[in-house]
């Protein structure tokens, strides 16, 4: 019983794993951070009910990601012990798997809150998983494509709430794709030979980690600056939150002319660590500000 039990830890704990656990909660966490703004009162069983859907929708799209990818992350050392490429998981359970979380999550964001969240949510998934995989080794355009999807959670989130679609959710949408070229090429930067072992090419530059990538994942930073006061012009926040972006978006900025001047793996690590720490304070200020 003990042997069977052990056996079952072990598939759920690789299935988990397959989902990416932490990115998943992350974004759900996103999504949630639009959902409770766009709201007037947090109620905690809707919002639970809308990070279990989130979580399964982003679960979904991470496997259809690593099936796509098996053969290049057995490639990758950074890869090629997740449980695909370890044979852990087998390609058949991940596909059913990926299409049980996808159907489940779908059918709660339909009933649960709207059409137009639930439209979002599937488009998001065939971006992620359909048409920003594969680009991964055609070139920088990946990061543009993948940067869509990437940052449709708090857009999901608030039209979850409310079922209208205008400029609240796009400037949701905005902060977020914006934030994630410094995000993307600062772990492009630190992966680079990684990468090339399965021939993906995500720098912007030609030349690769050099300074003129540096100066593009500065020219992106610097946009986050205007960008975050925009919730607070709207009214969608106040002014303390308003602050805090543009204090954040700072430092973030800071860190970027350090790895101008540097162009070393240290510094781009430093900014993706970075780029992790900025947004989720952010988007907690924001709704701490809202409260």
């Amino acid at each position: 019983m003990s042997i069977t039990l052990d056996i079952l830890f072990l598939k759920l704990r690789a299935y988990l794993e397959l989902m990416k656990l932490r990115l998943a909660w992350l974004v759900a966490f996103s999504g949630a951070f639009g959902y409770s703004l766009g709201i007037d009162k947090v109620e905690w069983l809707p919002l639970t009910i809308f990070l279990f859907a989130a979580f399964c929708i982003t679960g979904a799209a991470n496997i259809i990601n690593q099936v796509i990818e098996i053969d290049l992350d057995k490639l990758m050392k950074r890869t090629q012990n997740r449980p695909l490429p370890s044979g852990r998981v087998s390609v058949q359970e991940a596909v059913w798997l990926a299409i049980a979380l996808f159907v489940v999550s779908t059918i709660v964001f339909f009933v649960e809150f709207n059409l137009r969240a639930c439209a979002l949510a599937v488009l998001s998934t065939i971006l992620y998983g359909f048409v920003y995989t594969p680009l991964k080794k055609v070139g920088p355009i990946a990061v543009f494509v993948g940067a869509i999807p990437g940052a449709f959670p708090p857009m999901i989130g608030w039209v979850a709430a409310t079922n209208q679609f205008g400029l609240e959710p796009g400037i949701l949408f905005a902060i977020q794709f914006i934030w994630q070229f410094p995000h993307f090429w600062a772990i492009a930067w630190v992966l680079d030979e990684d990468y090339k072992k399965a021939g993906f090419r995500l720098l912007p530059s030609k030349g690769g980690k050099d300074l003129s990538t540096a100066i593009q994942i500065m020219i992106y930073t610097l946009f986050l600056l205007p960008v975050g006061w925009l919730p607070y012009e709207l009214g969608m926040t106040g002014i303390n939150s308003a602050l805090v972006a543009m204090l954040f978006g700072v430092l973030f900025l800071a860190q970027t002319f350090h790895l101008m001047r540097k162009c070393s793996d240290k510094t781009a690590l430093q900014l993706m660590f970075g780029s992790f720490i900025y947004l989720p304070i952010v988007q907690i200020a924001y709704l701490l500000d809202k409260i």
